[in-house]
């Protein structure tokens, strides 16, 4: 990966048209804090989620497009300035129904979502995510792709065909059962997915090992110096060996029309070594303060991963997820992110006065409607 100079950038200015709740919004963002209360199901999510798709084509959420369309219309529009260093983008996207999404950058259309990574980069940061040590190996993977794909577009080019692979190794899997002369074709898809499979594992490998330098220096600070974090690769198959573990699955394959091989399979590990050298695996014997802190230790790390590698700090999403840590890691979060553009979402300021909070700009959301409430700075 390329390391660059460092720049500024930020969100000047969104625009949602017909996007979930909301009808015809414009904001201006503060380069600072951003603050948007407001009781649940109110619309505050949805600024972030518009903010995220802009950025990388996907929803945070699940969620096809045409759920992100209000109600009783065809399409939706959003509209996202960028100030990056001296030069500014516009970036658009059109959400329709029954069609593909459209995207422009700079009013050019663009057909590839690689097109797209790299412009701003954004981190998104909710309660699920405080979950991601417990929850099933594809969140984990989810994690590791979404940021991939922001920082390396070789590694979208890679995932993207090998997923296109898997998906139709698959169905000739399927077919094979009852083509039996199908079978004489299923090396060449072989060969394509260990190509870029062989790929996807190098990337990962690189990612977790950048990865690794940070998150051992924030959790030490976050556990208060008692502990130290280690994030395992745990490879569903070693690059040189994709080859050979492949052929060894064909028959299981076969049986089962599916494949049981490959970075499809991967998932992480966190290991924590306490004062008294004692290793712990988060996974199965953490308790719910270590998990929490060893996800917020990833969330921080990722944004200086993506200093390191971008040039410039992202863009941090927090989603109503001041309100489930506890008062230390509130205030270790929020004293991380003084340099970054931050947008957050809360039911009520209530939470906040404890944690003497400068905030630039704070919002009241009131079913889709956005109010700047001036009398609102220090929180």
């Amino acid at each position: 990966m390329i390391f660059l100079h460092s720049k500024i950038m930020i969100i000047v200015s969104l625009e949602l048209k017909n996007f979930r709740n909301y009808e015809d919004l414009s904001l201006v963002l503060s380069p600072g804090i951003n603050l948007f209360y407001g009781d649940n199901a109110q619309g505050k999510t949805n600024i972030l989620e518009a903010i995220y798709i802009c950025a990388t084509t996907r929803s945070h959420r699940s969620g096809k497009d045409r759920e992100m369309i209000r109600f009783g219309e065809e399409e939706a529009h959003i509209k996202l300035l960028i100030q990056k260093s001296e030069s500014k983008y516009r970036l658009d996207m059109h959400l329709k129904k029954n069609k593909a999404k459209g995207i422009a950058v700079n009013g050019i259309p663009i057909q590839r979502a690689s097109e797209l990574f790299g412009i701003v980069n954004v981190i998104c940061f909710s309660p699920e995510d405080l979950n991601l040590i417990k929850s099933g190996p594809a969140e984990r993977r989810r994690f590791i792709d979404f940021e991939l794909c922001q920082l390396n577009k070789l590694y979208v080019h890679a995932l993207i065909s090998y997923n296109k692979t898997l998906e139709q190794r698959n169905k000739l899997l399927k077919e094979i059962a009852f083509q039996k002369e199908l079978m004489d074709t299923l090396d060449v898809w072989d060969r394509q997915l260990i190509h870029y499979g062989g790929e996807v594992i190098k990337y990962r490998e690189q990612f977790i090992a950048q990865l690794n330098e940070i998150v051992d220096k924030v959790h030490y600070r976050i556990s208060g110096e008692r502990e130290k974090l280690v994030i395992g690769y745990e490879k569903n198959v070693q690059e040189k060996n994709f080859a050979q573990a492949i052929l060894q699955s064909r028959e299981n394959d076969l049986k089962y029309k599916m494949t049981n091989v490959g970075p499809h399979r991967d998932d992480l590990s966190f290991q924590v070594t306490d004062q008294s050298d004692k290793k712990i695996d988060l996974k199965k014997y953490g308790s719910q303060g270590q998990q929490r802190s060893a996800a917020l230790s990833l969330k921080l790390s990722e944004i200086e991963l993506v200093k390191q590698v971008a040039g410039d700090y992202p863009i941090l999403l927090l989603d109503d997820v001041l309100s489930e840590l506890d008062i230390h890691r509130q205030r270790y979060l929020l004293n991380s992110i003084k340099h970054i553009q931050t947008v957050i979402t809360c039911t009520g300021l209530d939470d906040f006065w404890h944690l003497n909070l400068n905030v630039d700009q704070v919002f009241q959301v009131i079913q889709g409607k956005v109010t700047p409430d001036q009398k609102r700075r220090k929180i």
